[in-house]
Formats: C-alpha cells, structure tokens, sequence
C-alpha cells in the first residue's frame, strides 16, 4: 500500500505518480524498454505447461502435518511469526487430516491439537471483534492481539466454516457462538438490502463526528475511561479484567511502532471466565452474564461512533463463499434464518450478475462491465452445492452445472491442466495466469478439484472425477514440494482418496438421528433429500443406514 501523503519512509502516492511521470517524460525510452522486458518474462514464465505426473503419494499428507508442526507457535497459537494471517485453509486441512487419521493415532491428535489452538487463539484474539462479531483481517503482531482493522467479506465465510467444523469436532460452545458472531455480523452489518453481501469494512474512521482526520481502529477501540463511563462500577471492572482493558492503553510498543493506538485499548479475552469468577467471588454464571450485560452497552455506544467507510461492491468470488458458509451454518445449525440469508444472496448473484449464459465479475447500484474470473465461477458452484444441501428442490444444483460447463469452456486450458485467465491488450494476450496458491482466498483449481469431486457424485457425471484428477496430477509437484502454500489441493486429493460420501436425508428421519447428522463432522459428506424415514450414506456402490 502506498500512503497518500509521504509517512513513515514510504512515498506518497502522490509522489510516486509524480515520479512515474517525470520518468516518462524525461526517460521514456529506458522505461519502455523495462516494460518490455517485464511483460517478455511474464510470457515466458505463464508458457510453462504442466508436466504429466501421476497423482502425489500418501506421504505428502504425512509431509504437510510435518510442515504445519515446524511452523506452529506453541505458545500464541498460529504459524510463522508476526503478522499473523488466520489461512482458514490450513486450519480446515488439519481438521479434515485429523479425521482421515482419526482422532486416536498420532497423527490425527497432532493435526487436531494444531487446528484447535489456533481456533482458540484467534477466538481470543484482538483480530476478532468480541462486541460485532466477525474478524479483522489480521493481526500485526504474533500474539493474535493488535490487528489490522479492515474486515474483508472472504475471511468471515472462511472462518465461519473453520470454526463450524471445530464445533463439530470438539463440541465446544465457544466454536459455535463464534461462527454464529460471524453470521451475524454479516447478516446485521454487510448485508446489502438486495440480499447479497458487501465487499469489505475500512480499517480507519474518524474518532469523533467533529475530528478532521481518520484514525485505524478507531471505531473498534476503546479509551479505558470511556469504559468506565458506560457501565456500573463492578460491571466495568469484571469487563476490563476480562477484555484487558488497561489505562494507558493495552498495545504492546512492538504492535504499535507509531503509537497510532497510544491510550486505546483492542479488546481481547485475557482473563478466562473460572478465573474471573474467582478475582470477583462469584459464579461463572455471574460472570458471563455481567459480560453479556456489558458487551450490549458498549456495543450500543461502539454504534454511534462514526462508522468506517464501507466498501458496498458485491463481488461474485466473496459472495460464493458466504452463500456456502451461510448455507453450512442453516444445515448445522437447524436455522432458517441462515437458509433465506444464502439463497437471498444466490437470486440476487442469478439476477444480477448472470446474464444468458455470462457470469459477471461485480454489481454497485448496477452490473459491472467485466466478466467473471475463475474464482467467481468456482468460489459460486461451491457455494451452490452447500446451498442445494438445504434446498434441495430450488433449482440450485442445476445452476452450478451451468456454471461448471462455462467455467469448462471459457477457462480450462488442456496444456496446464488447470483453470487459466489470459489478460490481454490490444487483441494480445500478456500472459497466462494459473493459480496456485492457497492464501488469503482459495486458489480456483484447488477448489474446482473439490466442487467436481462432489458434482460428479451429485450427478453422476463421471468425467468431473477425470478433470478433478487432472487438477490433481497437476499439482503433484507442489504437494511433493510446497504443500503448505496448497493446503486446499491436499484436502481434495483426501476426498478422491477416500471417495464422497452422499448422504441421503428424508424430511421424515428421526430428529434425533437429524440431530447426531448436524453434530457430526463430515468433511467428505454431501446431502441430497431421501425417501421413508431413514437416512442412507453411499460410498462408491455401497450404501449403508446413517449413524
């Protein structure tokens, strides 16, 4: 990021356009030169086509946990060292390795022991938002504290889905109420009124309606008087101890090199709710519903500040996404409301943005010009398999088929066996762009290998197994060599190791085995409605009655 004004040793943007075109003016020739010999590499590079190889071995599983294991901070949770990015893909891998192992051996304690503490700090950390709901995009510091304050659309559905799955597993409460702080946030706060979702939150704001300048993390911190205003005096005390609330303010100096957030306190969970019941000689119960009563005043005051600006693009990747999540969280979670919340997204992306067979890539207060990426149509089609799972007869699954046979013919290139984009000028291409790499968002051909490991169980469309097993064997290198940057292609070639399961679901089954159903973590599961009162699970041509 450029700041716009010259700060901290980084050039203004300001200054680097003036730059920019003194050079063109004064030194064209070396430039134009320079950018040629940029865009000859780019070619170069995006020339390569992927090599045949055979599907990675099993040991690049056993690989991955050894590489999760080297990186993991054993004290603050998380992997590497400051900044702190949450990579829900590399915390869902884990949990699903810990199933394929089971949660007995060595391997499947270590991969849940890794993913369980890092859900843990994070839920603990400044990076999520104890009083709205929802996550930061990360944090600045190794200890989950002090984060930046930007709230990107993309990290809540893939942390809402990460902290399903760590219900499921562990049963803990924390989990869910975590998750459903993510649903609501999303629903209450970036929901657009047609019914799809923003793009993203602005880490800055302006401290007050009369301040001139914006500050970051000023809508979400909070001075330790102004605390102390709000609430009763034990009220105030019991919340502070909880959230470390500090006088002078809770930002170690190695978060804060600018002292930007001097005398503001990040809220995060420091004191435990037996200890605090301890500090303050009463019960647990006391605690958490003094924290309840507190945590609605301040949020009450917190929404009268001036808000941060809100970027209200609808984009067709992140959109995906959350349908999926929202939809994951209805089936989990027996809710409605999260059911209307993913399909009001879904006809609101089919109305909008998709339009006699073209997908497009976003929508503000109309439809953008450019058409959709790969991600948009992947990120989509995984959305609507999670959306068909608790709406099975709205059509949602013959849309993702669609979509699968657009994606197919607009982006599928035979060479490199994989999902390309090919950005050109002038009639030209530039490059040829294939991702890879698992990071802030999925990479397309990772997730595609999933979305048609499932479309082709769901349809019985065998040649989606054949594509998913190209995507597969063009990244068996990266699996041998680089697993951690591909975390999502490790956990689809688990799903074509061990198979789809398709769960068949009658509206008429039993509500208790319902119930085990919801609670029960199945990472390789897909649900279609069944017949009678009985609820079947088929593996290849096996089929057999659920639990």
């Amino acid at each position: 990021y450029f700041p716009p004004q010259d700060s901290h040793g980084r050039p203004g943007f300001t200054r680097v356009c003036h730059e920019l075109g003194r050079l063109w003016r004064d030194d064209r020739e070396r430039m134009e030169t320079s950018a040629a010999n940029a865009i000859a590499h780019l070619q170069r590079d995006g020339e390569t086509s992927a090599p045949l190889r055979g599907l990675p071995d099993a040991k690049v599983f056993g690989d991955f946990l050894d590489r999760c294991e080297s990186m993991f901070d054993p004290k603050w949770g998380g992997f590497g060292d400051a900044p702190k990015f949450p990579r829900p893909v590399v915390v869902r891998t884990l949990m699903q390795l810990s199933e394929r192992y089971g949660r007995n051996t060595e391997e499947g304690q270590i991969a849940w022991t890794l993913s369980e503490r890092t859900l843990r700090a994070m839920a603990a950390g400044g990076m999520h938002d104890h009083l709205g709901g929802g996550f930061h995009r990360y944090s600045v510091d190794r200890y989950w504290h002090v984060p930046h304050y930007e709230k990107m659309l993309y990290d809540q559905a893939q942390l809402a889905m990460a902290y399903l799955d760590g219900w499921q597993i562990s049963g803990e409460t924390q989990f869910r109420e975590v998750a459903e702080g993510v649903f609501h946030y999303l629903v209450d706060t970036l929901r657009d009124p047609g019914g799809a979702f923003h793009a993203a939150e602005d880490a800055d704001s302006l401290p007050s309606a009369g301040a001139k300048r914006k500050r970051e993390g000023a809508f979400w911190t909070w001075e330790a008087a102004e605390i102390s205003t709000l609430l009763p005096p034990r009220e105030a005390a019991v919340f502070c101890a909880a959230f470390g609330v500090e006088a002078d303010g809770n930002a170690r100096p190695e978060s804060d090199p600018h002292g930007e957030l001097a005398g503001q306190n990040t809220l995060f969970r420091a004191t435990s709710d037996e200890d605090l019941a301890t500090m303050f000689d009463c019960s647990e119960r006391e605690i958490r519903d003094c924290l309840t009563a507190a945590s609605a005043t301040l949020a009450a005051a917190r929404a009268k500040r001036p808000a941060p600006h809100r970027d209200d693009k609808i984009v067709t990747a992140w959109n995906g996404l959350t349908i999926g999540a929202l939809a994951r969280g209805a089936r989990l979670l027996n809710r409605s409301d999260l059911v209307d919340a993913a399909a009001g997204a879904a006809v609101f992306i089919k109305r909008e943005l998709w339009d006699s067979g073209r997908l497009f890539r976003s929508y503000r207060g109309h439809r953008g010009t450019a058409e959709a990426f790969p991600a948009d149509f992947v990120f989509l089609i995984s959305g609507l398999i999670e959306l068909h799972a608790v709406q099975p007869d709205t059509g949602w699954l013959d849309w993702a088929h669609e979509l699968q046979q657009k994606l197919d013919a607009c982006f599928w290139d035979t060479e490199r066996s994989g999902y390309v984009m090919r950005p050109g000028l002038e009639g030209e291409t530039l490059m040829v762009i294939r991702e890879d790499y698992d990071g802030a968002e999925p990479s397309p051909n990772h997730l595609a290998a999933e979305n048609l490991l499932k479309l082709a169980v769901l349809l019985d469309t065998p040649d989606y197994t054949v594509r998913a097993k190209a995507l597969l064997r063009a990244g068996s290198r990266v699996l041998e060599t680089q697993s951690f940057a591909a975390p999502l292609l490790l956990a689809a070639l688990d799903l074509h190791d061990r198979g789809v399961m398709k769960f068949q679901v009658p509206t008429a089954a039993d509500p208790a085995v319902l119930k085990t159903l919801r609670h029960t973590y199945l990472p390789r599961g897909v649900f279609v409605p069944g017949v009678g009162d009985e609820v079947t699970v088929c593996e290849g041509m096996t089929c057999r009655p659920f639990p």
